[in-house]
């Protein structure tokens, strides 16, 4: 772990942990100088990731912080294409689905190749272009405005074309879930349009690894109660999972080998 990429990765995911790290433990465990380590550190704090502190660092993240797509598809990757393809296989021949953004959602859409005769309503561009020769499936984008680097579609247009439209299934993403402030996203513009597709879902699924339970985010997107399922890589803790059972959500954990329903 000696390059300063995987070096930043580990100090991040360290201080979401732990609430902050020293600088001495930081070198003692990726085996480099602490002097690298203030170096590294300088840099995080340089693009606003961290706050340096007397002989470490804590978070500077707050709540309306939202890592990159790029870097989000490259976290727990192996996790969400599990995620993705048991969710997949909950859909069937002529059913009309919506794809909310996010990159375990991208993961459900991947798995959808097998799937034909769909209809597919989706705000992301990087999902939207799995089906653009797919002539299986009709594919609906509901234009907008573009979000850089998200490929999200937001805005009033988006909106109003979407709250026209009614779905069987919808596959929805979050930037965080927690038993009191129940689902949460960064971007309130993205927090709008999921807000649409809740209400206009006959069925609601949430797709999401356990590294976003018992996080809030900026901007609330709905309670639990609207979900019909959460579809997830570990059982939530006791107050979590209590909040969803108490919404009549069920609980999908997905494992390596097998799934287990709460």
């Amino acid at each position: 772990m000696n390059t300063p990429d995987l070096r930043h990765k580990y100090i991040i995911e360290s201080i979401e942990k732990d609430g902050s790290v020293s600088v001495v433990d930081m070198a003692l465990n990726l085996d480099v100088s602490e002097m690298t380590i203030r170096r590294d550190l300088n840099e995080l704090e340089r693009v606003g990731l961290i706050r340096r502190v007397h002989g470490g660092a804590i978070s500077a993240r707050g709540r309306s912080y939202e890592p990159p797509l790029a870097v989000r598809s490259n976290e727990n990757r192996a996790i969400k294409d599990r995620l993705g393809r048991y969710a997949a296989s909950l859909v069937a021949e002529g059913d009309s689905i919506a794809l909310d953004i996010g990159s375990t959602v991208h993961s459900v859409a991947i798995h959808l190749k097998e799937t034909r005769n769909i209809t597919v309503v989706t705000p992301s561009l990087s999902i939207a272009g799995l089906f653009l020769d797919r002539a299986d499936v009709r594919l609906i984008l509901p234009g907008g405005v573009v979000r850089p680097g998200e490929t999200s579609m937001v805005g009033d247009l988006a909106h109003r074309n979407l709250r026209v439209l009614f779905v069987d299934r919808l596959f929805l993403g979050a930037g965080a879930i927690d038993s009191k402030a129940e689902l949460t996203e960064y971007n309130m513009d993205d927090a709008l349009i999921k807000q649409t597709m809740i209400r206009n879902a006959k069925e609601v699924t949430l797709v999401l690894d356990s590294s976003k339970f018992e996080k809030v985010a900026f901007a609330h997107v709905a309670p639990l109660d609207v979900l019909k399922q959460l579809i997830t890589n570990a059982a939530p803790a006791k107050s979590l999972l209590n909040a969803l059972k108490n919404a009549g959500v069920s609980v999908h954990v997905v494992g390596e080998e097998s799934t287990q329903i709460l």
